[in-house]
Protein backbone atom coordinates (compact mmCIF):
# COMPACT_ATOMS: atom_id res chain seq x y z
CA UNK A 1 0.00 0.00 0.00
CA UNK A 2 1.23 3.37 -1.00
CA UNK A 3 0.53 5.79 1.96
CA UNK A 4 2.24 9.19 0.29
CA UNK A 5 -0.16 8.29 -3.08
CA UNK A 6 -2.90 7.39 -1.23
CA UNK A 7 -2.98 10.44 0.98
CA UNK A 8 -2.48 12.47 -2.26
CA UNK A 9 -5.39 11.18 -3.89
CA UNK A 10 -7.40 12.18 -0.70
CA UNK A 11 -5.62 16.14 -0.46
CA UNK A 12 -7.12 16.20 -4.62
CA UNK A 13 -10.63 14.83 -3.88
CA UNK A 14 -11.01 18.38 -1.90
CA UNK A 15 -9.18 21.09 -4.02
CA UNK A 16 -10.86 24.18 -2.65
CA UNK A 17 -10.07 23.67 0.96
CA UNK A 18 -6.52 22.26 -0.43
CA UNK A 19 -5.97 25.42 -2.15
CA UNK A 20 -7.38 27.19 1.59
CA UNK A 21 -4.99 25.54 3.53
CA UNK A 22 -2.04 25.64 1.04
CA UNK A 23 -2.77 29.85 0.70
CA UNK A 24 -3.19 30.64 4.09
CA UNK A 25 0.25 28.66 4.87
CA UNK A 26 2.22 30.27 1.93
CA UNK A 27 1.24 33.68 2.92
CA UNK A 28 2.40 33.28 6.19
CA UNK A 29 6.04 31.84 4.81
CA UNK A 30 6.26 34.92 2.20
CA UNK A 31 5.45 37.37 4.13
CA UNK A 32 8.70 36.12 7.47
CA UNK A 33 10.87 35.12 3.90
CA UNK A 34 10.21 38.82 2.31
CA UNK A 35 11.36 40.54 5.94
CA UNK A 36 14.07 37.92 6.45
CA UNK A 37 15.46 38.73 2.94
CA UNK A 38 15.03 42.16 3.72
CA UNK A 39 16.50 42.95 6.92
CA UNK A 40 19.33 40.78 5.99
CA UNK A 41 20.17 42.69 2.98
CA UNK A 42 19.57 46.21 4.19
CA UNK A 43 21.97 45.38 7.21
CA UNK A 44 24.63 43.88 4.89
CA UNK A 45 24.40 47.22 2.82
CA UNK A 46 24.83 49.55 5.58
CA UNK A 47 27.76 47.82 7.11
CA UNK A 48 29.50 46.71 3.85
CA UNK A 49 29.11 50.44 2.62
CA UNK A 50 30.25 51.98 6.21
CA UNK A 51 33.10 49.71 6.41
CA UNK A 52 35.92 51.51 7.28
CA UNK A 53 34.78 54.85 7.87
CA UNK A 54 35.08 55.90 11.48
CA UNK A 55 33.55 59.53 11.33
CA UNK A 56 32.15 61.90 8.94
CA UNK A 57 32.13 65.78 9.20
CA UNK A 58 29.74 68.08 7.44
CA UNK A 59 27.77 71.10 8.27
CA UNK A 60 25.12 71.32 11.46
CA UNK A 61 21.92 69.44 11.26
CA UNK A 62 20.98 65.57 12.00
CA UNK A 63 23.85 63.19 12.36
CA UNK A 64 21.64 60.68 10.53
CA UNK A 65 20.90 62.84 7.71
CA UNK A 66 24.20 63.34 7.40
CA UNK A 67 25.64 59.81 7.36
CA UNK A 68 22.40 59.10 4.64
CA UNK A 69 23.65 61.29 2.11
CA UNK A 70 27.06 61.25 2.69
CA UNK A 71 27.93 57.38 3.09
CA UNK A 72 24.77 55.64 1.42
CA UNK A 73 23.54 58.52 -0.64
CA UNK A 74 20.01 58.27 -0.01
CA UNK A 75 19.18 61.66 1.52
CA UNK A 76 19.63 65.34 0.85
CA UNK A 77 23.16 66.78 2.59
CA UNK A 78 23.01 69.15 5.56
CA UNK A 79 25.07 71.30 3.67
CA UNK A 80 28.56 72.33 3.14
CA UNK A 81 31.30 73.26 4.60
CA UNK A 82 34.83 75.78 4.05
CA UNK A 83 37.48 73.84 2.62
CA UNK A 84 39.66 75.97 5.00
CA UNK A 85 37.76 74.04 8.06
CA UNK A 86 37.84 70.42 6.41
CA UNK A 87 41.56 70.94 5.74
CA UNK A 88 41.76 71.92 9.78
CA UNK A 89 40.25 68.71 10.43
CA UNK A 90 42.27 66.58 7.77
CA UNK A 91 45.29 68.05 9.77
CA UNK A 92 44.44 67.13 12.90
CA UNK A 93 46.59 64.28 14.70
CA UNK A 94 44.19 62.55 15.55
CA UNK A 95 42.67 61.78 11.92
CA UNK A 96 44.33 59.15 9.80
CA UNK A 97 43.02 60.10 6.24
CA UNK A 98 40.41 61.64 5.44
CA UNK A 99 38.36 61.22 1.54
CA UNK A 100 36.14 64.91 1.10
CA UNK A 101 33.17 64.69 -0.97
CA UNK A 102 31.38 67.34 -2.87
CA UNK A 103 27.94 66.66 -3.33
CA UNK A 104 23.89 68.51 -4.58
CA UNK A 105 24.50 67.49 -8.46
CA UNK A 106 22.72 64.29 -10.16
CA UNK A 107 22.82 62.59 -13.72
CA UNK A 108 19.12 60.67 -14.45
CA UNK A 109 18.49 60.51 -10.91
CA UNK A 110 21.91 58.92 -10.20
CA UNK A 111 23.99 61.33 -7.47
CA UNK A 112 27.32 62.70 -8.68
CA UNK A 113 30.28 63.09 -6.23
CA UNK A 114 32.85 65.10 -6.73
CA UNK A 115 35.78 63.52 -4.42
CA UNK A 116 39.46 62.08 -5.22
CA UNK A 117 40.82 58.52 -5.95
CA UNK A 118 41.04 57.40 -2.52
CA UNK A 119 36.66 57.29 -2.60
CA UNK A 120 36.96 54.09 -5.31
CA UNK A 121 40.33 52.67 -3.53
CA UNK A 122 38.10 52.84 -0.17
CA UNK A 123 35.36 50.48 -1.66
CA UNK A 124 37.59 48.38 -3.40
CA UNK A 125 36.33 49.38 -7.09
CA UNK A 126 38.36 48.49 -10.23
CA UNK A 127 38.17 50.54 -13.37
CA UNK A 128 36.40 47.96 -15.97
CA UNK A 129 36.77 50.18 -19.37
CA UNK A 130 39.14 53.14 -19.65
CA UNK A 131 40.71 54.97 -16.59
CA UNK A 132 39.95 57.01 -14.03
CA UNK A 133 39.05 60.64 -14.03
CA UNK A 134 41.81 62.65 -14.35
CA UNK A 135 41.19 66.84 -14.94
CA UNK A 136 38.53 68.98 -14.92
CA UNK A 137 34.75 67.82 -16.98
CA UNK A 138 35.81 64.11 -16.39
CA UNK A 139 34.40 61.14 -14.75
CA UNK A 140 34.38 57.80 -13.65
CA UNK A 141 30.89 55.94 -13.75
CA UNK A 142 29.26 53.09 -12.01
CA UNK A 143 28.22 49.63 -12.98
CA UNK A 144 24.76 50.57 -12.78
CA UNK A 145 24.68 54.04 -13.97
CA UNK A 146 26.76 52.79 -17.40
CA UNK A 147 24.42 50.28 -17.88
CA UNK A 148 20.95 51.71 -17.34
CA UNK A 149 21.95 54.39 -19.20
CA UNK A 150 24.06 52.69 -22.10
CA UNK A 151 27.02 54.73 -21.52
CA UNK A 152 30.45 53.93 -23.07
CA UNK A 153 33.68 55.42 -23.22
CA UNK A 154 33.91 59.22 -24.65
CA UNK A 155 30.17 59.76 -24.12
CA UNK A 156 29.22 63.14 -22.59
CA UNK A 157 26.94 64.01 -20.00
CA UNK A 158 24.67 66.68 -18.60
CA UNK A 159 24.53 66.91 -14.73
CA UNK A 160 21.61 68.30 -12.82
CA UNK A 161 21.72 70.83 -9.93
CA UNK A 162 19.55 69.03 -7.16
CA UNK A 163 19.60 65.31 -6.62
CA UNK A 164 16.25 64.26 -8.48
CA UNK A 165 15.48 64.03 -12.06
CA UNK A 166 13.62 67.66 -13.30
CA UNK A 167 16.07 70.08 -11.98
CA UNK A 168 18.25 73.13 -13.48
CA UNK A 169 20.63 70.99 -15.92
CA UNK A 170 24.11 72.11 -16.26
CA UNK A 171 24.00 72.19 -20.61
CA UNK A 172 26.48 74.46 -21.15
CA UNK A 173 29.24 72.54 -18.67
CA UNK A 174 28.87 68.06 -20.24
CA UNK A 175 31.45 65.63 -18.85
CA UNK A 176 33.21 62.83 -20.54
CA UNK A 177 32.83 59.64 -19.59
CA UNK A 178 36.67 58.32 -19.64
CA UNK A 179 36.31 55.00 -17.39
CA UNK A 180 33.50 52.88 -16.19
CA UNK A 181 33.40 50.74 -12.85
CA UNK A 182 33.57 47.27 -12.77
CA UNK A 183 30.81 45.84 -10.10
CA UNK A 184 31.73 45.66 -6.86
CA UNK A 185 28.40 45.49 -4.58
CA UNK A 186 28.56 48.60 -3.14
CA UNK A 187 27.42 52.22 -3.54
CA UNK A 188 29.99 53.26 -6.09
CA UNK A 189 27.88 51.15 -8.96
CA UNK A 190 25.41 53.51 -8.37
CA UNK A 191 27.92 56.90 -8.74
CA UNK A 192 28.86 59.42 -10.66
CA UNK A 193 32.46 60.46 -9.92
CA UNK A 194 34.64 63.13 -10.81
CA UNK A 195 36.67 65.39 -9.18
CA UNK A 196 36.20 68.15 -6.66
CA UNK A 197 36.91 70.76 -9.44
CA UNK A 198 34.75 69.59 -11.73
CA UNK A 199 31.53 69.83 -9.71
CA UNK A 200 32.96 73.37 -8.06
CA UNK A 201 33.69 74.19 -12.09
CA UNK A 202 30.15 73.42 -13.06
CA UNK A 203 28.48 75.86 -10.75
CA UNK A 204 30.35 78.68 -11.64
CA UNK A 205 33.71 78.91 -9.85
CA UNK A 206 36.04 81.05 -11.41
CA UNK A 207 38.50 81.48 -8.43
CA UNK A 208 41.57 80.70 -10.69
CA UNK A 209 40.40 83.03 -13.48
CA UNK A 210 39.23 85.70 -11.16
CA UNK A 211 42.71 85.54 -9.31
CA UNK A 212 44.38 86.09 -12.73
CA UNK A 213 42.48 88.96 -13.63
CA UNK A 214 43.23 90.62 -10.01
CA UNK A 215 46.38 89.85 -10.65
CA UNK A 216 46.49 91.18 -14.00
CA UNK A 217 44.23 94.59 -12.84
CA UNK A 218 46.95 95.51 -10.23
CA UNK A 219 49.71 94.95 -12.75
CA UNK A 220 48.11 97.42 -15.04
CA UNK A 221 46.81 99.37 -12.18
CA UNK A 222 51.30 99.41 -11.20
CA UNK A 223 52.00 100.50 -14.41
CA UNK A 224 49.96 103.19 -14.76
CA UNK A 225 50.49 104.56 -11.63
CA UNK A 226 54.40 104.24 -12.56
CA UNK A 227 53.72 106.09 -16.20
CA UNK A 228 52.02 108.83 -14.04
CA UNK A 229 54.69 109.03 -11.14
CA UNK A 230 57.30 109.31 -14.06
CA UNK A 231 55.15 112.67 -15.43
CA UNK A 232 54.65 114.04 -12.10
CA UNK A 233 58.39 113.73 -12.06
CA UNK A 234 59.48 115.16 -15.20
CA UNK A 235 57.02 118.35 -14.60
CA UNK A 236 58.20 119.00 -10.69
CA UNK A 237 61.42 118.25 -11.90
CA UNK A 238 62.34 116.84 -8.11
CA UNK A 239 63.59 113.74 -6.77
CA UNK A 240 61.56 110.77 -6.15
CA UNK A 241 60.18 110.27 -2.64
CA UNK A 242 59.93 106.32 -2.03
CA UNK A 243 56.33 105.19 -1.02
CA UNK A 244 55.57 103.08 1.60
CA UNK A 245 55.29 99.14 1.24
CA UNK A 246 51.57 97.92 0.64
CA UNK A 247 50.61 95.31 2.99
CA UNK A 248 51.31 91.85 1.83
CA UNK A 249 47.71 90.85 2.36
CA UNK A 250 46.45 93.64 -0.02
CA UNK A 251 48.78 92.14 -2.12
CA UNK A 252 47.15 89.02 -2.86
CA UNK A 253 50.05 87.26 -0.75
CA UNK A 254 50.02 85.71 2.32
CA UNK A 255 52.61 86.44 5.66
CA UNK A 256 54.82 83.62 6.01
CA UNK A 257 53.64 80.28 7.27
CA UNK A 258 49.89 81.36 6.43
CA UNK A 259 47.68 79.42 4.93
CA UNK A 260 47.03 79.97 1.23
CA UNK A 261 43.29 81.53 1.02
CA UNK A 262 41.02 79.60 -0.86
CA UNK A 263 38.60 81.12 -3.48
CA UNK A 264 35.03 82.17 -2.64
CA UNK A 265 32.63 79.66 -3.15
CA UNK A 266 35.02 76.50 -2.49
CA UNK A 267 33.58 74.08 -0.11
CA UNK A 268 32.88 70.62 0.68
CA UNK A 269 29.71 69.02 1.51
CA UNK A 270 31.37 66.15 3.76
CA UNK A 271 34.73 65.05 4.62
CA UNK A 272 34.74 60.76 5.59
CA UNK A 273 37.26 60.22 8.39
CA UNK A 274 39.41 57.86 9.59
CA UNK A 275 41.08 57.74 13.04
CA UNK A 276 44.72 57.61 13.76
CA UNK A 277 44.05 55.95 17.13
CA UNK A 278 41.46 54.42 19.34
CA UNK A 279 41.40 57.21 21.43
CA UNK A 280 40.07 59.60 18.67
CA UNK A 281 36.76 57.15 18.97
CA UNK A 282 36.50 58.94 22.61
CA UNK A 283 37.83 62.58 22.19
CA UNK A 284 37.43 63.26 18.30
CA UNK A 285 33.58 64.17 17.88
CA UNK A 286 33.70 65.65 21.06
CA UNK A 287 36.55 67.86 19.43
CA UNK A 288 34.45 68.46 16.56
CA UNK A 289 30.96 69.07 17.63
CA UNK A 290 32.08 71.27 20.35
CA UNK A 291 35.06 73.30 19.05
CA UNK A 292 34.37 73.91 15.33
CA UNK A 293 31.05 75.15 13.36
CA UNK A 294 30.53 71.34 12.13
CA UNK A 295 29.10 68.24 12.67
CA UNK A 296 30.62 64.75 13.72
CA UNK A 297 28.56 61.67 12.85
CA UNK A 298 29.63 58.03 13.89
CA UNK A 299 28.21 55.68 10.84
CA UNK A 300 28.31 52.62 13.36
CA UNK A 301 26.21 54.44 16.18
CA UNK A 302 23.85 55.81 13.44
CA UNK A 303 23.42 53.02 11.45
CA UNK A 304 22.38 50.99 14.42
CA UNK A 305 19.73 53.35 15.70
CA UNK A 306 18.69 53.15 11.89
CA UNK A 307 18.60 49.68 12.11
CA UNK A 308 16.35 49.75 15.51
CA UNK A 309 13.89 51.95 14.51
CA UNK A 310 13.49 49.77 11.30
CA UNK A 311 13.39 46.89 13.46
CA UNK A 312 10.17 47.74 15.03
CA UNK A 313 8.26 47.45 11.65
CA UNK A 314 9.92 44.39 11.23
CA UNK A 315 8.81 42.97 14.34
CA UNK A 316 5.13 44.21 13.84
CA UNK A 317 5.16 42.37 10.07
CA UNK A 318 6.78 39.59 11.81
CA UNK A 319 3.78 39.12 14.22
CA UNK A 320 1.68 38.94 11.18
CA UNK A 321 3.02 36.33 9.32
CA UNK A 322 3.15 34.62 12.56
CA UNK A 323 -0.33 34.95 13.04
CA UNK A 324 -1.15 33.84 9.16
CA UNK A 325 0.94 31.10 10.37
CA UNK A 326 -1.42 29.76 13.33
CA UNK A 327 -4.51 30.47 11.60
CA UNK A 328 -3.01 28.08 8.18
CA UNK A 329 -2.38 25.65 11.29
CA UNK A 330 -5.94 25.95 12.46
CA UNK A 331 -7.32 25.71 9.15
CA UNK A 332 -5.42 22.25 7.97
CA UNK A 333 -6.61 20.77 11.53
CA UNK A 334 -10.60 21.49 10.92
CA UNK A 335 -9.52 20.48 7.37
CA UNK A 336 -8.06 16.63 8.24
CA UNK A 337 -10.68 16.48 10.93
CA UNK A 338 -13.35 17.06 8.66
CA UNK A 339 -12.19 15.31 5.66
CA UNK A 340 -11.56 12.19 8.60
CA UNK A 341 -15.37 11.40 9.59
CA UNK A 342 -16.40 11.86 6.25
CA UNK A 343 -13.92 8.88 5.21
CA UNK A 344 -14.31 6.45 8.53
CA UNK A 345 -15.85 3.91 6.02
CA UNK A 346 -13.15 4.01 4.06
CA UNK A 347 -10.16 3.54 6.81
CA UNK A 348 -12.26 0.94 8.16
CA UNK A 349 -12.02 -1.00 4.65
CA UNK A 350 -8.47 -0.30 4.89
CA UNK A 351 -8.02 -2.23 8.06
CA UNK A 352 -10.00 -5.31 7.30
CA UNK A 353 -7.72 -5.48 4.37
CA UNK A 354 -5.02 -5.60 6.56
CA UNK A 355 -3.90 -2.23 6.99
CA UNK A 356 -2.81 -1.71 10.87
CA UNK A 357 -3.80 0.86 13.06
CA UNK A 358 -0.19 2.55 12.75
CA UNK A 359 -0.84 2.68 8.92
CA UNK A 360 -3.82 4.36 9.52
CA UNK A 361 -2.24 6.68 11.43
CA UNK A 362 0.99 7.30 9.56
CA UNK A 363 -1.86 7.86 6.24
CA UNK A 364 -2.95 10.83 7.88
CA UNK A 365 0.09 12.49 9.03
CA UNK A 366 1.62 12.23 5.67
CA UNK A 367 -1.91 13.93 4.37
CA UNK A 368 -1.10 16.77 7.17
CA UNK A 369 3.20 16.73 5.43
CA UNK A 370 2.22 17.22 2.14
CA UNK A 371 -0.65 20.50 3.04
CA UNK A 372 2.22 21.85 4.81
CA UNK A 373 5.25 20.79 2.42
CA UNK A 374 2.66 22.38 -0.76
CA UNK A 375 2.50 25.88 1.72
CA UNK A 376 5.75 25.87 2.38
CA UNK A 377 6.98 25.75 -1.16
CA UNK A 378 4.39 28.07 -2.39
CA UNK A 379 5.11 30.46 0.59
CA UNK A 380 9.12 30.58 -0.30
CA UNK A 381 8.27 31.37 -4.47
CA UNK A 382 6.04 33.77 -3.35
CA UNK A 383 8.09 35.37 -1.02
CA UNK A 384 11.07 35.71 -3.25
CA UNK A 385 9.28 37.10 -6.19
CA UNK A 386 7.43 39.55 -4.05
CA UNK A 387 11.30 40.51 -2.58
CA UNK A 388 12.15 40.85 -5.98
CA UNK A 389 9.65 43.41 -6.88
CA UNK A 390 9.85 45.22 -3.78
CA UNK A 391 13.56 45.68 -4.20
CA UNK A 392 12.94 46.65 -7.73
CA UNK A 393 10.71 49.51 -6.38
CA UNK A 394 12.52 50.40 -3.34
CA UNK A 395 16.01 50.72 -5.50
CA UNK A 396 14.41 53.08 -8.09
CA UNK A 397 13.00 55.04 -4.99
CA UNK A 398 15.56 54.97 -2.94
CA UNK A 399 18.75 53.45 -4.46
CA UNK A 400 19.16 50.54 -2.14
CA UNK A 401 19.99 47.43 -4.07
CA UNK A 402 17.57 44.79 -2.53
CA UNK A 403 17.14 41.33 -4.20
CA UNK A 404 14.45 38.31 -4.27
CA UNK A 405 17.20 36.05 -5.62
CA UNK A 406 19.16 35.38 -2.96
CA UNK A 407 18.81 32.20 -0.32
CA UNK A 408 18.97 31.95 3.46
CA UNK A 409 19.87 29.54 5.77
CA UNK A 410 17.09 30.70 7.93
CA UNK A 411 14.34 29.78 4.96
CA UNK A 412 15.53 25.73 5.93
CA UNK A 413 14.21 26.50 9.51
CA UNK A 414 10.64 28.18 7.81
CA UNK A 415 10.28 25.21 5.99
CA UNK A 416 11.10 22.68 9.53
CA UNK A 417 8.10 24.77 10.90
CA UNK A 418 6.18 24.29 7.92
CA UNK A 419 6.49 20.66 8.37
CA UNK A 420 5.84 20.92 11.84
CA UNK A 421 2.62 22.88 11.43
CA UNK A 422 1.11 20.02 9.36
CA UNK A 423 2.00 17.27 11.84
CA UNK A 424 0.42 19.39 14.76
CA UNK A 425 -2.50 19.80 12.49
CA UNK A 426 -2.46 16.39 11.96
CA UNK A 427 -1.46 14.80 15.40
CA UNK A 428 -5.40 14.54 16.50
CA UNK A 429 -7.68 13.66 13.46
CA UNK A 430 -4.48 11.11 13.00
CA UNK A 431 -5.15 9.40 16.57
CA UNK A 432 -9.00 9.17 15.89
CA UNK A 433 -7.76 7.19 12.92
CA UNK A 434 -5.20 5.54 14.98
CA UNK A 435 -8.46 4.57 17.23
CA UNK A 436 -11.15 3.54 14.87
CA UNK A 437 -13.46 1.10 15.15
CA UNK A 438 -13.90 -1.68 12.23
CA UNK A 439 -17.26 -3.16 13.41
CA UNK A 440 -19.07 -0.11 14.47
CA UNK A 441 -18.06 1.68 11.45
CA UNK A 442 -18.74 -1.07 8.75
CA UNK A 443 -22.85 -1.36 10.83
CA UNK A 444 -23.10 2.00 10.03
CA UNK A 445 -21.72 2.29 6.67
Amino acid sequence: MNLPKLSFSYIKQRTLSTLLNVLLLALGIATIVVLLLFSHQLEENLTKNADGIDLVVGAKGSPLQLILSSIYHIDAPTGNIPVSEAETISGHPMVAASIPLALGDSYAGYRMVGTTGAYPAHYGATVAEGDLWQGVMEATVGAEVAEARSLSIGDELVSTHGLTVGGQDHGEQPLRVVGIFAPSGTVVDRLVLTSVETIWAVHGDHGDEAEEEHAEGEHDEAEEEHADGEHDEAEADTAAVPRPPVPLLLQGMQPPGGAAPQPPGREYTALLVQYASPMAAVMFPRFVNTQTDLQAAAPAFETARLLTLLGVGIDALQVFGIILILAALLSVFIALYVALKDRKYDLAIMRTLGASRQKLMTHVLIEGLILAGLGAVVGLLLGHIAASLLGGWVEEAQGVALTGWTFLPAEALLVLIALGVGIVAALLPAWQAYRTDIAQTLVRG
